[in-house]
């Protein structure tokens, strides 16, 4: 769903959902995995401080000697923290429990929302022509969370299918109203993807049909099945594409980035 008021350079896309367990960092990990088969050159950005993407892709502790914390606050700039992964055209800048003080430091910063927007923007960037920057948010509507929806053109949302879904959805679309009001005119809702779904299971399939009567167009029409291949492709270091390219689950993170790259208009929050 391209956004034709976006800056010419990467498309910026925060990966976001304050509910944990919804398939946020695999779902960063493999819509990332699958733009790179297109031929697309990726970086993913972890704020988590858990640090999953970082992980899920190989980068080993000893690693991350810059992170994420540096790049935020300033003390190192983006050329010095990118780790090229396994595969060619796939970068992540790693994060570390570093992060999880960041909120605090950042505060006394005037700029605080707009840390992460001004390290994106280096003219460094330039250089790795980036076609896409995901952004791994953690699961809270944090200072962190905020850098990201700020720094982002758009917002991917994974949503789990299960009973209480669509609850929390709420308050992170009303965030992403209020950043456009103060700080992200141009912030859209890059579209809500159905997770870890079973079309066999009842609950599964109403809340599908719930979160496309309540949302409509926003919801993309890839829904990630509940999958043991994507479960299992983490402990591996490697997105499911690499791990099991036939599975299910490697096909519908497929789909889904060909749906990314429909040219739609871009709906609001």
């Amino acid at each position: 769903m391209s956004d034709p008021t976006r800056p010419k350079g990467p498309k910026i896309i925060a990966v976001a959902n304050q509910k944990g367990g919804v398939g946020k960092t695999t779902t960063a990990i493999n819509v990332a995995a699958a733009l790179v088969e297109l031929g697309k050159t990726v970086l993913i950005v972890d704020i988590d401080p858990q640090g999953n993407a970082s992980t899920g892709l190989g980068i080993d502790p000893d690693a991350r000697a810059r992170t994420t914390y540096d790049l935020i606050l300033g003390d190192a700039p983006l050329s010095d923290i990118l780790v090229k992964t396994k595969s060619e055209r796939l970068y992540i800048a790693p994060s570390t429990t570093d992060l999880s003080s960041a909120d605090i430091e950042m505060v006394a910063n005037e700029r605080r929302s707009f840390l992460l927007h001004d390290a994106l923007r280096q003219p460094a960037i330039d250089a790795y022509a980036f076609d896409f920057v995901l952004i791994d948010c953690p699961p809270a509507l944090s200072l962190l969370t905020v850098n990201a929806m700020v720094a982002a053109h758009s917002v991917l949302v994974p949503l789990q299918s299960e009973f209480f879904a669509l609850e929390g959805l709420s308050q992170l679309m009303l965030t992403i109203r209020e950043l456009r009001q103060t700080a992200n005119p141009t912030l859209r809702i890059e579209g809500v993807v159905l997770t870890m779904a079973d079309r066999r299971n009842n609950l599964s399939q109403q809340v599908e049909n719930d979160a496309r009567a309540y949302l409509g167009d926003l919801v993309f029409q890839t829904v990630i099945p509940r999958n043991v291949r994507v479960s299992e492709a983490p402990s591996y270091a490697m997105p499911v594409l690499d791990y099991d390219p036939n599975s299910r689950g490697a096909e519908a993170y497929r789909a889904l980035a060909l749906e990314m790259l429909e040219p739609k208009v871009p709906v609001g929050a």
